[in-house]
């Protein structure tokens, strides 16, 4: 494409290079494009331009259409998957064996499901993310990497981005391209009204959004946005640490959610993903929110429902028609975006799993239960990790999936520190989901947008705050 040719011509031309640069990111402080630095996460008084591309990366537009298709439909799979205590309590079985952080978060399902779920209002916020898988001929299609349900994040600060790609492309004389990048002004709003819809269902005027947030805020001016959102609706929001609940929350009699004597209309977890963000007393905490009058986003069950074992139990034949009855077309959209994915659970079958990786482990990832990036195996880590726990159940905590073969571009990553040069880089295409249930009744189903992350491919894995990945757009090709 234009934009690789002239990334071509800038190899050549350093000062051209570093004037782009120093333009971008001018312009991304002047839009706000910015972030908390790592040095002071809990502090505003300095902050950087948010790591970003110099530009657009090419995708496919017909991979661009068929993510956010599907996107809905995951939003529904992911709600029913969390309306059946059968399919869970059989999916996970093994894996609350061999998982201990697994196991903790399914003991407070149990629990809210043996009690009786005090609230009918559900509110789901979801990222699905995809790769370009390269195939031998060239071509490329969609694959998905995982779905996440608990503090999706990537959208905020960086929902002007497009303005800065638009500009660069436009400084170096490329008018139509500037033209092919989608606008992604609408994530954080349409987020937020999911939150708000919540809210509004829950029906008392005076009660707030609870923000449950980690003690290393550097992600706080991104949840700023969300919250002036809210704000400008006349939405009370607070935000809280795990801690700060864990001491000064309680339940009414009527199991109305009180916090520091406000009441708690809906909780949103931006945190709680991980298991060192847990203690006995946090682990109280959790359980005392899900079985509370609160609306929470995501309650348990839909926590639950994002697990990779869950992602791996789907891909199998028969199970997706289970959830979409004489729906072929909806089971043949979500299924066309499956890669390979293969259970790790004691048995033949698993028992073959383990040997496919071990002959060949660069075909494959090892991916266990966490959130949050930098968590899966490669290669011969895979060998090793295997090798160890082959022969007990505690290889049931992991799945294996295909090992997707991105394609690869050219780009420049900014971020401060890093040293300035032309990168070959493959990028992951999210795709944001909104949906608020009420009893039986889907109130709102709808995708408010797309992110995209780049990385350079000399990285397995990925992930913005773990220093690897960089926010990015789309150019639609």
């Amino acid at each position: 494409m234009a934009t690789e040719a002239f990334l071509q011509q800038l190899m050549t031309n350093p000062d051209r290079l570093n004037s782009l640069a120093e333009d971008a990111k001018e312009l991304a402080l002047f839009h706000g494009i910015i972030t908390r630095t790592h040095e002071t996460p809990n502090s505003s008084e300095v902050v950087t331009y948010f790591p970003v591309t110099l530009f657009p990366t090419p995708v496919p537009k017909a991979a661009f259409l068929q993510a956010l298709a599907v996107q809905t439909h995951y939003n529904t799979l992911v709600d029913k998957i969390s309306q059946d205590p059968d399919f869970l309590e059989e999916a996970l079985t093994g894996t609350i064996q061999a998982d201990d952080f697994t196991a903790r978060l399914f003991g407070i399902y149990r629990q809210v499901q043996q009690e009786g779920r005090a609230q009918s209002i559900v509110v789901g916020l979801n990222r699905s993310d995809y790769m370009l898988d390269q195939r031998d001929d060239g071509t490329v299609s969609l694959k998905q990497i995982e779905i996440n349900t608990i503090s999706a994040a990537g959208f905020g600060t960086t929902d002007h981005l497009p303005v800065v790609h638009r500009h660069t492309l436009k400084s170096v004389g490329l008018l139509k391209e500037s033209e092919s990048i989608p606008d992604t002004n609408s994530i954080t709003p349409g987020m937020s009204a999911a939150l708000a819809k919540g809210w509004e269902l829950y029906g008392q005027p005076k009660a707030v959004i609870l923000f449950l947030v980690e003690d290393v805020q550097i992600s706080r001016l991104t949840h700023l946005c969300m919250e002036k959102e809210l704000w400008n609706r006349n939405i009370p929001v607070i935000r809280r640490r795990f801690e700060e609940v864990s001491r000064r929350a309680s339940l009414g009699d009527d199991k109305k959610l009180f916090i520091d004597g406000l009441e708690v209309a809906v909780v949103y977890f931006r945190y709680g993903y991980m298991p060192d963000n847990y203690t006995e007393e946090t682990w109280d905490a959790r359980l005392l929110m899900e079985r509370s009058l609160a609306v929470k986003c995501p309650d348990i069950s839909t926590h639950l429902a994002g697990t990779k074992k869950v992602q791996q139990v789907l891909a199998k034949p028969g199970v997706l028609e289970k959830f979409f009855p004489g729906q072929p077309q909806i089971v043949e959209q979500i299924r066309a975006t499956f890669t390979g994915l293969y259970t790790l659970d004691m048995g033949p079958e698993g028992d073959q799993a383990v040997a496919m990786a071990l002959a060949i482990p660069d075909k494959f990832v090892l991916k266990p239960q966490r959130e949050g990036g930098g968590n899966n195996y490669f290669g011969e880590d895979i060998v090793r990790v295997l090798q160890e726990v082959k022969s007990e159940k505690r290889r049931a905590a992991y799945i294996l999936m295909d090992r997707i073969r991105p394609r690869t571009d050219l780009n420049v990553l900014l971020r401060r520190g890093l040293p300035l040069k032309i990168t070959s880089v493959c990028c992951e295409l999210g795709i944001c989901g909104a949906y608020v249930r009420h009893g039986e009744e889907m109130v709102l189903n709808e995708v408010p947008g797309h992110i995209l992350r780049t990385k350079s491919i000399e990285h397995n894995d990925a992930g913005i705050l773990a220093g690897v990945s960089v926010s990015d757009n789309p150019l639609i090709s």
